[in-house]
């Protein structure tokens, strides 16, 4: 089985009392550590999405590939407003980001990839956003070497209260210039 084209992909607001069950067994298996909720009952899974998807600026969405089948979870939010607030001078057209694959029992080789290509496509087909942040944990190697090639740049280290992480940062022309991108459309202006 190949990964699919990023293009593929739907994204669409997540229902935290519908989508809660699928979300909790996503960020509470073993692979799914540097999300934080290893411990989280389907309860907590359902509080922690109602506050986020009540929230002005913090968003939640479900990847899903063309058949309907939910793949990755996908959160954005403003970083000016939530979630790094006095840990860096958020700039104008700044967004967070977060983003979890589904667990699979059998891997599809680029397929993480293909999602983190789809997500970031997702945040610059806003016309106001001209960088997207994130601020992974300094120990997940996996996914600093798959923000890289999509165009993100460590800016330095910073301590949240949750964990010690590499602020980094992607434009919207490194992006575009990214191995994620090669051989791909540009992403609208």
């Amino acid at each position: 089985m190949t990964a699919p084209d990023p293009l593929s992909f739907t994204v669409r607001p997540l229902d935290p009392l519908a989508d809660a069950p699928l979300v909790h067994r996503w960020v509470t298996h073993p692979k799914s550590g540097f999300w934080q909720m290893s411990d989280f009952d389907l309860e907590q899974v359902e509080r922690a999405y109602s506050a986020i998807t009540a929230h002005p600026h913090h968003h939640a969405f479900i990847g899903e590939t063309e058949s309907g089948d939910p793949v990755f979870l996908m959160e954005s939010y403003d970083p000016a407003e939530v979630e790094l607030v006095g840990l860096y001078d958020a700039l104008p057209g700044d967004a967070g980001m977060h983003f979890l694959v589904a667990p699979a029992d059998t891997p599809v080789h680029g397929f993480t990839r293909a999602v983190i290509t789809a997500v970031l496509r997702k945040l610059f087909d806003d016309p106001e956003t001209l960088r997207v942040v994130v601020e992974p944990d300094v120990r997940n190697a996996a996914v600093h070497a798959l923000n890289a090639y999509a165009g993100f740049e460590i800016a330095g280290r910073i301590r949240t209260p949750e964990k010690e992480a590499y602020l980094s940062f992607c434009t919207r022309k490194a992006f575009e210039n990214s191995a994620a991108m090669a051989d791909r459309p540009a992403v609208g202006r």
